[in-house]
């Protein structure tokens, strides 16, 4: 069992930057594909973007060009740089651990680790 606490959100104008941290309690994150997901009130969670234990990264086509995912494997952290935001992006943004990058892109649904999630709201 991996806990995954994230931070970092909080409420930007459109058009801002924020970086969101997920912190893992594990040995080690090396042997975990690591992912961000999203939830807008009413709607249901969808995926962001994710990084392989090799370091290949993914992303939804609505944040490709604007968010960039990291990992710091030293350090136990990932991050999710988000620039150019839009209000659409306003979610509960949730870090997720897996063993494959496939099943963070496509099979979320057989994820056991996330975190608590972490508000960002962007206002017009």
């Amino acid at each position: 069992q991996v806990q995954l606490v994230e931070s970092g959100g909080g409420l930007v104008q459109a058009g801002g930057s924020l970086r969101l941290s997920c912190a893992a309690s594990v040995r080690t994150i090396s042997n975990y594909a690591m992912g961000w997901f999203r939830q807008a009130p009413g709607k249901e969670r969808e995926f962001v973007a994710a990084i392989s234990r090799g370091g290949n990264t993914y992303y939804a086509d609505s944040v490709k060009g604007r968010f960039t995912i990291s990992r710091d494997n030293a350090k136990n952290m990932v991050y999710l740089q988000m620039n150019s935001l839009e209000p659409e992006d306003t979610a509960v943004y949730y870090c997720a651990a897996g063993g494959l990058v496939s099943t963070i892109t496509n099979q979320a649904h057989k994820l056991r680790n996330w975190g608590q999630g972490t508000q960002v709201t962007v206002s017009s």
